[in-house]
């Protein structure tokens, strides 16, 4: 049963009868996504949603919070109902063009700031940028860095954009749209290439949140029949691209590290680092080095 309805609707009431109702739809995180999604609607910070508890939202307002909250029991993500995600002490702009991104991915962008901090003006590759919420952050904390950033979607490539223009690192990003490295000039090398690709395997799609496999694009998960046929081309592909101790960073899956190391181990030209853990302790990062 819903919640009992209030006779006022506060700010305060629209939340708390939200939360409950959300609660008996089955969803974890109610109170938040409650607080956000009504953030969103009166264009405010949820932090400031206290502050405004005994407010009254008006009627299109309040009619906007319900489509919202309807569509997200429909399964859409937050993050595309609201259009922004923080990453990495930033905001970043999502939708449907991109994957959102986790907080997993943030164990990538730090091991990539500790291998770029004793380097002067690094160039760095980001392949398959998505949202470019890897690269952005890059260029962001390392503030002598150049980014180059490619995308095979143009659409995402287009958000990717937007977001280094949003966090004021566009003069120091390349944006090239392509497959892996087939759009970089002849001859081009970088000291750092990362990369979350693609790895999710085609059996495993089935058992995805509805709200990743429904809605979140497929271009962006999918990884072939056994979930590594990205990591296959990287792997043979990125030595050229590498200045002579150059490292490479890949994002994996988290029953993936053995799979994905063997991969690289087959390169003579890279040598295996160690695989960085997450903050669940699961494998997340991979790592090599040019020798």
């Amino acid at each position: 049963m819903p919640p009992p309805t209030p006779t006022v609707w506060t700010v305060r009431a629209l939340l708390v009868w939200t939360t409950d109702f959300l609660k008996t739809k089955g969803v974890e995180a109610a109170k938040l996504e409650a607080e956000l999604l009504l953030a969103h609607v009166l264009q405010t910070d949820r932090t400031y949603l206290t502050m405004r508890f005994d407010e009254e939202p008006t009627d299109a307002e309040r009619a906007k919070y319900k489509e919202l909250i309807t569509r997200r029991l429909a399964g859409w993500p937050v993050a595309y109902l609201v259009g922004s995600r923080g990453f990495y002490l930033l905001n970043f702009d999502v939708d449907p063009a991109v994957l959102i991104p986790r907080s997993d991915t943030e164990t990538l962008v730090g091991e990539a700031l500790k291998r770029l901090k004793p380097l002067t003006a690094p160039a760095v590759l980001d392949i398959g940028t998505g949202s470019g919420c890897i690269a952005v952050s890059l260029a962001h904390q390392k503030k002598d860095s150049h980014v180059t950033a490619t995308d095979v979607s143009p659409d995402a490539l287009a958000v990717a954009k937007r977001n280094a223009i949003k966090n004021n690192v566009a003069d120091r990003m390349t944006f090239l749209q392509g497959d892996l490295f087939a759009p970089l000039p002849a001859g081009v090398t970088f000291d750092l290439v990362v990369s979350n690709p693609p790895y999710i395997a085609q059996s495993e799609f089935a058992e995805l949140a509805p709200d990743v496999r429904d809605h979140e694009p497929r271009v962006a998960l999918d990884g072939g029949p056994d979930g590594l046929a990205f990591y296959r081309r990287i792997a043979a592909a990125v030595g050229p691209f590498l200045k002579p101790g150059g490292s490479l960073l890949l994002e994996i899956g988290w029953k993936q590290d053995a799979a994905v190391r063997a991969l690289i181990a087959e390169q003579p030209e890279l040598e295996l680092g160690p695989t960085i853990k997450d903050m669940g302790k699961n494998p997340r990062v991979v790592t090599a080095k040019k020798k």
